[in-house]
């Protein structure tokens, strides 16, 4: 099934370095404590997107890794802030560190590419991978020889804090190439002799993962070995301890089972680690109160322990997708810490949900902390299927949710899977489901014509009757309404006729009830939803939430129970979309 996604995009290279040589200023002029240290943390993650950009700008076009001037010097003000963030984190947050202001200043005087590549660093983005833990993770190396390699794209920035806690020179960053089952590295002269210089040497190989085949790992430990270097001097830092997935080759899965892995999770570091500074209770302390009981996990589904009277009514759950979730309870109430991305995309995050309490759309919301939104958790309210709400109450509301996102929450220039993207999802889906069923299909330049109409929103991407709730004075409120146009998944921010096909399939509206909504839009936003457009989103919405339940199924093995509560929902849009493709042809 076509369901996830990377999300990437151009950036002007001045621009961007710039930007980050502001914020390493005024970052300079912060007291410490907390928002300081999340700061720093993000400025890092950018820097290492900066290094990631001009070291693939300097590859060949045959996609030969090169050494650029440019992409180290830029890998070495990550690894100077990432030095700097040591220092903070092992400080409960009280020291600054030093800045590498000068490294980003020589940065500034050489002769950069107009434009980079930025490839979004998902660990960071949706899974609560934390720089801090690579480091915690990396002092163990500390005082030995070490050699650090990142993958790029992530383990560009990581591997900086990588070498920063082992105390290790300069890294190298390569990006394997070829099937994502079967990567190769393809290394310049130059920089095959640079990697192999000193063999004796303890080699670290820094990404997140693995994934389905751990590949990226593994091509990076074929060179090695090939080359001489003995597998007891490998060591690998995964963003977890599990082992490869069912795609790995043997070679790589035996290696693996034996291989020394250093890894620290988020639970570790942020939940049960030694210095209370650390403790994500305290975090959020100035914005929710004393804890006065421990956090408590509600992610992978639990928080329908709290929202419904029993299992026989839980919705189903994308447990391994959903990101960390927390209740903390306090003298003020209870609160909601969801983890929304660090940086740049959590702070995207609260804004929206910021922007939807504001309108009376969504929950209270207290704060941003370090990659977390913290939001009132409404201990009152009721799902949608037990509050009885009318029907045309329901409809109005949704009406003015969608022709309030549509106004305000304009994303233009933001990525997002193209409609040439979506038809090959949705036929290729379609073929996985059926084996045989109609296509979609529209001519070249039709497609062309009716991509050039769309106009990008921060779409909600998540209308299904379980993400809304309703409160004791009969308020209709839109939960986890801030992120999925930017999750790990190829739909992104879309044309508004996306969240329209969504909600007229999600709560089975009639012609005229789609209608309504149609008209609300376009008042709201003052531009027409085009029937066209909206026609072809209808299967394409079908085919990639068949594909999303039945990959979320698949992957629940060891809970049958949500595994039926999942294919149920996935029988629900496969019927939907054969009937729609049945009447497209």
């Amino acid at each position: 099934m076509l369901v996830y996604g990377d999300l990437s995009w151009d950036e002007d290279t001045r621009e961007k370095l710039g930007d980050l040589r502001q914020r390493l200023y005024a970052l300079g002029l912060e007291e410490p404590g907390i928002l300081r240290h999340q700061h720093l943390v993000a400025l890092l993650i950018e820097t290492g997107e900066l290094a990631q950009g001009l070291a693939d700008h300097a590859m060949s076009d045959d996609g030969e890794d090169r050494r650029s001037e440019a992409a180290d010097l830029a890998l070495a003000a990550a690894q100077g802030l990432a030095e700097a963030m040591r220092c903070s984190w092992d400080s409960g947050f009280a020291h600054r560190g030093v800045l590498p202001a000068a490294r980003f200043s020589r940065l500034a005087e050489m002769d950069l590419p107009a434009s980079i590549h930025v490839k979004l660093g998902e660990g960071h983005a949706f899974y609560a991978l934390y720089p801090e833990a690579y480091c915690l993770s990396a002092a163990e190396l500390r005082g030995e020889r070490v050699r650090v390699i990142g993958i790029r794209s992530i383990g560009a920035g990581l591997s900086a804090v990588v070498a920063a806690a082992a105390g290790a020179p300069l890294p190298v960053t390569v990006r394997p190439g070829g099937h994502p089952f079967q990567r190769e590295l393809t290394l310049s002269p130059e920089l095959r002799r640079s990697l192999l210089a000193g063999p004796e040497a303890c080699f670290a190989i820094v990404d997140e993962g693995p994934g389905l085949s751990g590949s990226s790992f593994g091509s990076v430990a074929d060179f090695l070995e090939d080359h001489g270097v003995a597998p007891e001097r490998t060591v690998f830092f995964p963003s977890h301890s599990g082992e490869l997935g069912p795609q790995a080759s043997d070679r790589h899965r035996e290696r693996w089972s034996r291989a020394k892995r250093l890894t620290t999770d988020f639970r570790q570091l942020c939940l049960n680690g030694a210095d209370p500074a650390h403790d994500l209770a305290g975090w959020v302390r100035d914005l929710t109160g004393e804890a006065v009981a421990p956090l408590e996990e509600i992610s992978g589904g639990g928080w329908r322990h709290h929202s419904y009277a029993g299992e026989a009514a839980w919705p189903p759950a994308h447990a391994h997708q959903e990101r960390l979730k927390f209740l903390l309870r306090s003298a003020s109430g209870t609160w909601l810490l969801k983890f929304s991305g660090l940086g740049r995309e959590g702070e995207r995050a609260f804004d929206v949900a910021r922007a939807m309490q504001e309108a009376g759309f969504g929950p209270e919301v207290a704060g941003f902390r370090h990659g977390f939104v913290v939001s009132r958790w409404l201990d009152d309210a009721r799902p949608l299927a037990d509050a009885g709400i009318a029907r045309p109450a329901l409809i109005r509301h949704i009406n003015r949710y969608l022709g309030w996102r549509a106004r305000h929450l304009t994303a233009p220039s933001s990525p997002g899977a193209s409609l040439e993207a979506l038809v090959e999802m949705t036929n290729h889906n379609a073929a996985e489901t059926f084996g045989t069923a109609p296509r979609l299909q529209l001519p070249a330049d039709d497609l062309a014509a009716l991509e050039a109409r769309v106009f990008r929103v921060q779409t909600d991407n998540r209308l299904q009757p379980w993400e809304w709730l309703v409160t004791p004075d009969g308020r209709v409120l839109k939960t986890d309404g801030s992120d999925h146009c930017r999750a790990h998944d190829l739909v992104g921010c879309q044309d508004i006729a996306w969240d329209v096909a969504g909600a007229a399939i999600e709560f089975d509206m009639s012609e005229a009830e789609t209608e309504s909504v149609i008209a609300q839009v376009e008042g709201a936003d003052g531009r027409p939803v085009d029937r066209d457009l909206l026609r072809l989103l209808r299967p394409c919405y079908l085919a990639f939430q068949t594909g999303s339940y039945a990959m979320a199924a698949g992957a629940l093995s060891g809970w049958p129970e949500e595994q039926v509560r999942l294919e149920r929902r996935r029988v629900f849009y496969a019927g939907r979309l054969l009937a729609s493709l049945n009447r497209s042809v």
